[in-house]
């Protein structure tokens, strides 16, 4: 083997190594909110305790990225990808945190009843997550078109999150006793929204290794959509 088959060969491996850590962050962000919606607090200590895994495999990804840059001499390509590499871990690392931070508001609410129902949080978690998927398969096959444009459904995202902010205002205002659960409910959609836009700086990597530019693709998609 050369060393410059080595070498793809070492860019494959983390690349499906970004793919497993993906994978972890998505069941993360899907049990979190599973978790919230059946109070379960076994499960929830559980997830917290986990998040330690996700680490252990960004930093794991981390030092193989830059081993394999001080050991060989990639070109301007292969740097942007290692580059991509490094910064795509660090998002899904952060995304992995919000998880953890909503299963650490489970166990804030303990066996307490809900007095908000938790439809369109959980919708925010499905549609972040699967955002996420298609965003990382995009990296992975270097599709440039779907990179750009997956952005714009963090739309619906932020529509929700809207959505459930007001629901959870009027819920104080017609009972203010209701403050503290809806500030912790609050919190856990405010991490699914943040979740959904980090997706769009994995989209934005994505087109920076393909084509060299980095471009900030919310305000893109903003450009396009304005009239004249």
């Amino acid at each position: 083997m050369s060393i410059r088959q080595h070498f793809e060969r070492e860019i494959e491996k983390l690349q499906a190594d970004v793919l497993l850590l993906g994978s972890m962050v998505e069941k993360a962000i899907l049990d979190s909110v599973d978790i919230l919606q059946r109070r379960d607090l076994d499960a929830a200590r559980q997830l917290v305790a986990d998040d330690r895994l996700i680490n252990e495999k960004r930093l794991a990804i981390e030092d193989n990225c830059l081993a394999l840059i001080a050991m060989q001499q990639p070109m301007a390509s292969d740097l942007r990808t290692l580059a991509s590499i490094l910064e795509i871990a660090t998002e899904l690392e952060r995304m992995g945190d919000y998880g953890k931070g909503i299963a650490r508001i489970t166990l804030m609410l303990a066996d307490e009843p809900l007095t908000f129902p938790l439809h369109d949080i959980d919708l925010m978690g499905r549609k972040a997550c699967n955002m996420l998927r298609r965003a990382l398969d995009a990296f992975n096959r270097r599709d440039v078109q779907a990179a750009r444009t997956l952005p714009a459904e963090d739309d619906e995202v932020d529509a929700l999150y809207v959505r459930t902010q007001n629901r959870l205002i009027s819920s104080i205002v017609a009972d203010p006793r209701t403050i503290d659960q809806a500030m912790r409910l609050l919190w856990v959609a405010h991490n699914l929204e943040r979740a959904a836009d980090r997706v769009t700086n994995i989209c934005e990597r994505t087109v920076f290794t393909i084509t060299g530019r980095m471009i900030e693709l919310d305000v893109l998609d903003s450009a396009q959509s304005s009239p004249g």
